[in-house]
């Protein structure tokens, strides 16, 4: 099956994506079959601010027919902040998409997870992942840290990479969220968090999102 990403959102998130499904696909002994959009991040964190998802839904909706024209089976949008969008474009898409968030809720079912600590974008962090979860309860960190949250998640997700800084902060963040709120795990509901969280060396749980999103393509194509 042929597989479409709605990528760019940022170069580095959708470099996992792409590194995620030839491991994957190498595993298992198959050919990937795969094409790869380019979408502006500027265009989607203006969008974003602005709570517009009918604009930003249109706009992936003219990357999921080029993807369509492409051969494409099924698409996927490869940024959570993306999607805040995503029951509009499921609206409109003249392809199936592969939404991260059922996949998550499966997961964190299949965990046995009650308390999910969430980072990311504001708009994920206050929409408690688009409200698509019911699995576990999701919490955020408190007070101004949510807001500094975000905009080191946005530093880190324009930039493609990650400082020692950020680094810190979200390792930080993530001791918060398990040790004073309560968190079973942190799901890195941001793909650029891998650059932070690469080095394995977290003293809590984790749960990457983009992974399990990966995943759910890798079982959808086949």
């Amino acid at each position: 099956m042929h597989i479409g990403l709605i990528g760019g959102i940022g170069p580095a998130a959708t470099e996992y994506y792409y590194r995620g499904l030839v491991r994957a696909y190498s595993k298992m002994g198959k050919t990937l079959d795969l094409t790869i959009v380019h979408a502006d991040t500027r265009v989607l964190l203006d969008n974003l601010s602005k709570g517009d998802a009918a604009r930003q839904a249109q706009i992936f909706l003219g990357f999921v027919q080029r993807l369509k024209a492409a051969g494409a089976d099924i698409a996927a949008v490869t940024s959570l902040a993306g999607h805040f969008c995503i029951k509009e474009l499921e609206a409109i898409s003249p392809l199936p998409l592969i939404s991260a968030i059922p996949a998550l809720n499966t997961q964190f079912d299949q965990q046995g997870f009650q308390t999910v600590g969430l980072l990311g974008t504001r708009t994920v962090l206050e929409s408690r992942l688009y409200g698509g979860i019911t699995s576990a309860n999701l919490i955020v960190p408190a007070g101004d840290d949510l807001e500094k949250t975000h905009t080191n998640y946005i530093e880190i997700a324009t930039a493609g990479r990650a400082t020692s800084e950020h680094r810190s902060f979200f390792h930080q963040m993530g001791r918060k969220l398990c040790h004073e709120q309560g968190a079973d795990a942190v799901a890195l509901a941001g793909t650029d968090l891998f650059m932070v969280f690469d080095r394995g060396d977290a003293d809590f749980q984790i749960v990457d999102c983009a992974q399990v999103h990966v995943d759910a393509l890798v079982d959808a194509a086949a």
